[in-house]
């Protein structure tokens, strides 16, 4: 088994330190600049796209309320990634990472526009509403090819979906955290959160939409509150921290993967996680927002540019309160970063901090599932959401005993494939999006 870990180890490093950035940076970069930083635009004028959202929902109407599906989609995003894995960024890559993460979540939110505007345009009605996402745009941007990829790549990434789908680090953790914190037996845990996720996730994404609506606002105000409290605590630290953030991000490394900006460690890890965390390229989003009641696609669209921005702001917190209260210099697990930090500063921080890893593994967990469901189904229509779901709960109950990096990489390059796949079909339906303002 090392030897196998060793090897795909070798498989991440090639997907990201190499193909995930390129295609990153370079269709991020080409889209921004062709279409003159659309994403800053729409930012600044909050009421008018969400209140013209808004006006698309009709009682009645088939498909989701769109700003369900808003929620749906931060609850999809902000996740154990902006709590737990998001802390690699300085681990690994040190203080310039974060710019590497604020870069490819600021450009990350022109593609994942463009990957919803698509998932819409070419989705096809069903009985029970809209499907939608990578899979039918794929077919419209491979059509015609001599080796039938318009045909084959929709199924290879909806088999990748499905693994990507059953989340298996977000359970594991969730599962280490009410063991660890609570002293509960980790059958009796694994047995509920398992019970919990099905229910749910069966649903499909207008249950999916419903839960988000209710767990979300609470759990980011409180999140958004406390962070900023404990930075203002410490706030005589921070001119030094974002000096030296932009300091190590602008100094050319000694080393022999060393770039302007930063080593090619620090690009991988901002990137990579800023890729996890905000569902980039992923597919996650373009499946679940295709169901929603609005006919016009950039309506639909631009509301995940506010949604990455949500979750960017919670992994920037996450980062500076894990730097201000000194926990980096521990020896723990991932996921103990934020649970020390928080700790100095909430009384009966155990119960608190299960609660936040509760919520943001919960909705992460039954959204993605709800995808891998979709997944499943178009490559097997009678039969594939049964057999998904029992793969899942397989693979969560298997995996409720690994390592957690392990568990984080298998992750990691399932998500590396799905990015490269989906952003070159975004490329190649390019003239197809309209960037409306």
């Amino acid at each position: 088994m090392k030897e196998f870990f060793r090897i795909l180890e070798g498989i991440d490093a090639i997907l990201w330190d190499y193909l995930g950035i390129f295609f990153i940076i370079l269709i991020g970069s080409y889209f921004t600049i062709k279409n003159k930083f659309f994403q800053i635009s729409i930012l600044l004028q909050p009421r008018k796209y969400i209140g013209e959202l808004l006006s698309c929902a009709e009682k009645g109407k088939q498909g989701v309320h769109p700003i369900k599906l808003y929620f749906s989609s931060v609850g999809g995003m902000v996740g154990l990634g902006n709590l737990v894995f998001v802390v690699a960024v300085i681990q690994v890559g040190g203080p310039g990472g974060i710019v590497w993460m604020w870069l490819a979540s600021f450009i990350g939110m022109i593609i994942k526009y463009s990957e919803i505007y698509l998932g819409i345009k070419y989705r096809v009605k069903t009985k029970h509403g809209y499907d939608g996402g990578p899979m039918y745009f794929l077919q419209a941007a491979f059509k015609g090819s001599r080796i039938n990829l318009d045909k084959i790549l929709p199924y290879f990434v909806c088999i990748l979906l499905c693994i990507y789908g059953a989340e298996t680090s977000q359970f594991l953790i969730i599962t280490d955290t009410f063991v660890d914190t609570l002293n509960v037996n980790r059958m009796v845990v694994i047995g509920m959160l398992l019970v919990l996720v099905i229910v749910s996730a069966v649903g499909g994404v207008q249950r999916l939409s419903s839960i988000c609506s209710i767990l979300m606002p609470p759990f980011m105000i409180s999140y958004i509150i406390l962070g900023l409290w404990i930075m203002i605590d410490n706030s005589h630290m921070l001119p030094n921290i974002f000096s030296a953030i932009f300091s190590d991000f602008f100094t050319l490394k000694a080393s022999s993967s060393g770039i302007i900006g930063g080593n090619l460690l620090a690009a991988h890890i901002g990137i990579s996680k800023a890729v996890y965390s905000g569902d980039i390229g992923i597919g996650y989003d373009s499946i679940v927002q295709s169901e929603t009641q609005t006919t016009h696609p950039e309506r639909q669209a631009r509301i995940a540019i506010f949604a990455l921005f949500s979750d960017t702001i919670i992994c920037t917190i996450t980062i500076m309160v894990v730097f201000v209260t000194g926990v980096l210099q521990s020896d723990v697990k991932q996921s103990q970063y934020i649970i020390n930090a928080i700790a100095q500063y909430v009384p009966y921080s155990q119960i608190y901090i299960t609660f936040l890893f509760f919520i943001a593994g919960f909705t992460t967990l039954i959204g993605y599932l709800v995808m891998g469901q979709k997944a499943a189904i178009f490559l097997n229509k009678r039969l594939g959401k049964e057999v998904y779901i029992i793969y899942s709960i397989i693979a969560f109950i298997a995996f409720s005993f690994h390592d957690q990096n392990d568990v984080i990489l298998i992750m990691s390059i399932s998500g590396g494939l799905l990015m490269i796949l989906n952003l070159t079909g975004v490329f190649l339906l390019r003239k197809e999006i309209k960037f409306c303002k």
